[in-house]
C-alpha cells in the first residue's frame, strides 16, 4: 500500500485544504493523474498521484486542513477497479471482527476499573473509552476527553456528552468575559435564521493579510482627482488599429501601468519595502493588478512593464484575469510584485482608500469616471469625465509630500498621454 502525501507547493507555503477529491475511493489511477484539488492561500494546486494503482483509502476528506508531507491517501498499486470488491471482503473480514472480540474482553475490565464514585472517565493514566463519534465531535470542538464526565454508567463517552461539556465551557467562557469584549469573533447563536459559511482558506488569508497591513505599517491615503478626457480621446482614435494590429482592445489599465511605472522613476520610495532596519529600493516594476474572482482577490503580477509597450501590458493583463477567473494562476504568477493598482471603478466605486499589499509600501486605487462640471483656466465651466484616485503608502519610509507628489505625477501624466506612448 502506497501513501499519498501533500507534496512540497511554495517557499512560503506550507499547508492548504482540500477543496474537492477528483476521484472516489475504488476508482483507478495511473502515476501523474491529478487526484483532488487543494486549496492554498494563493493558488488552487492539483494533488497527483505517485504511483499507478487503486484508491484504497481517503485518510482526510473534504474541507481537511492538510501540511506538506502529510499523507491524505493510499493507492493498493496491486489492486484494480475491477477486483478491488473481491480482493476487500479478505482483508477487512478480521479487521471487523477483532474489535468487537477486544471491545468484550475490554468492557468488564472498565467496569471494574470504575471507582465507587463514577466520575466517567478514567485516569490520566488511563485510556479514556469513547465512540468513534464522540471523539470526532471532541476533536471538532477541542475538547479534551479526559475532561468529560460520561452519562454511561460503564465511563464510555458519547457524543452528547462532549456536546454537553463543549456548552459547559462556552457558558464559562462567557461568564469570564468582560462586557468590552461582547464584539469579538466568538460564536454566537441568534434568535432569529441565520446561515453559517465556513470561510475558505483564501479568505482567511485575505483577512489576516489585510488586518496585518494595518497593524504592522503606518499607512495613509492621499487623493486626487484626473480628467480622463485626453486618455479618452486617444483611446478612441487608436483602439480599432490597435485592436487590428494586436489582437487585443486598449484598455485604461496600460495607461495606469505606464503612467504608475513612470511616477515610480522619478519617486523610487515608493517601489520599496522595509526588511527588518533595512530599506530595500526595487530596481524593477513588476506591477501587480488586483482581480476580483469568486473566491476573493488576487493580485496578479505583470513582470517588467517598464520593458513592455501598451500591447505587451494588456496582453498579460488579460492572459493573468482569464487564468484568475478559471483558477490557472500559478504561485509565481503571484509572487515578486513591487507595487499595485486596483480598479474599484469597475464596480462603480466612486471614492475609496485601498490597503497595502504587504510588504508593499504603495497602492493606487482607481474608480469610477464621472461627468462632472469642472472650472477651465479661461475660467469656463465645461463638462468633464472625472476619476477620483486614490495613494496609500507606508508612512514609515514615505513621506506625506512625496506621496502627494507622486499621485500629482501620475495625474498629470494621465492628463497628457502622449508622451506614454512615446515611452512605450
Amino acid at each position: 500500500m502506497k501513501e499519498v502525501k501533500v507534496p512540497e507547493l511554495a517557499e512560503s507555503i506550507t499547508e492548504g485544504t482540500i477543496a474537492e477529491w477528483l476521484v472516489s475511493e475504488g476508482d483507478s489511477v495511473e502515476k501523474g493523474d491529478p487526484i483532488c484539488e487543494l486549496e492554498t492561500d494563493k493558488v488552487n494546486v492539483e494533488v497527483n498521484a505517485d504511483f499507478s494503482g487503486v484508491i484504497a483509502e481517503f485518510v482526510r476528506e473534504e474541507g481537511d486542513d492538510v501540511e506538506v508531507g502529510e499523507v491524505i491517501a493510499k493507492i493498493d498499486e496491486s489492486g484494480d477497479a475491477s477486483g478491488k470488491s473481491e480482493d476487500a471482503p479478505k482483508e477487512e473480514e478480521p479487521a471487523k471482527e477483532e474489535p468487537k472480540q477486544e471491545e468484550k474482553q475490554e468492557a468488564p475490565k472498565q467496569e471494574k476499573k470504575q471507582p465507587a464514585s463514577d466520575s466517567g472517565k478514567e485516569s490520566k493514566k488511563g485510556e479514556v473509552v469513547a465512540s468513534p463519534a464522540a471523539r470526532k465531535r471532541a476533536r471538532e470542538l477541542g475538547i479534551d476527553l479526559q475532561e468529560i464526565r460520561a452519562a454511561d454508567p460503564l465511563g464510555r463517552i458519547r457524543p452528547e456528552d462532549v456536546e454537553k461539556a463543549a456548552k459547559a465551557k462556552d457558558s464559562k467562557k462567557n461568564a469570564d468575559k468582560k462586557p468590552a469584549a461582547s464584539n469579538s469573533n466568538q460564536k454566537q447563536e441568534f434568535d432569529k435564521p441565520v446561515e453559517r459559511e465556513k470561510m475558505t482558506r483564501r479568505r482567511q488569508t485575505i483577512a489576516n493579510r489585510l488586518v496585518d497591513a494595518q497593524h504592522n505599517a503606518a499607512m495613509l491615503t492621499t487623493f486626487n482627482e484626473v480628467d480622463m478626457t485626453a486618455v479618452m480621446k486617444l483611446r478612441g482614435e487608436r483602439k480599432n488599429k490597435f485592436q487590428e494590429k494586436h489582437g487585443i482592445k486598449l484598455g485604461f489599465m496600460s495607461f495606469f501601468t505606464k503612467a504608475v511605472v513612470s511616477a515610480l522613476r522619478e519617486f523610487p520610495y515608493l517601489n520599496a519595502e522595509i526588511q527588518e532596519n533595512e530599506i530595500v529600493k526595487k530596481k524593477f516594476y513588476d506591477i501587480g493588478i488586483a482581480v476580483s474572482t469568486d473566491d476573493g482577490l488576487v493580485v496578479p503580477v505583470v513582470r517588467d512593464a517598464d520593458r513592455l509597450d501598451f500591447a505587451g501590458i494588456e496582453s498579460q493583463i488579460a492572459d493573468l484575469g482569464t487564468k484568475a477567473k478559471n483558477k490557472e494562476l500559478q504561485i509565481s504568477d503571484l509572487q515578486g510584485g513591487s507595487f499595485t493598482i486596483t480598479n474599484g471603478g469597475i464596480f462603480g466605486s466612486l471614492l475609496s482608500t485601498p490597503i497595502l499589499n504587504a510588504p508593499q509600501v504603495g497602492i493606487l486605487g482607481m474608480h469610477s469616471i464621472q461627468k462632472r462640471p469642472m472650472v477651465m483656466p479661461d475660467d469656463s465651466i465645461e463638462v468633464r469625465p472625472m476619476m477620483y484616485i486614490a495613494l496609500s503608502y507606508d508612512h514609515r519610509i514615505v513621506d506625506g509630500k512625496e506621496a502627494v507628489q507622486f499621485l500629482v505625477r501620475v495625474k498629470q501624466l494621465l492628463e497628457d498621454p502622449y508622451d506614454l506612448l512615446l515611452e512605450g
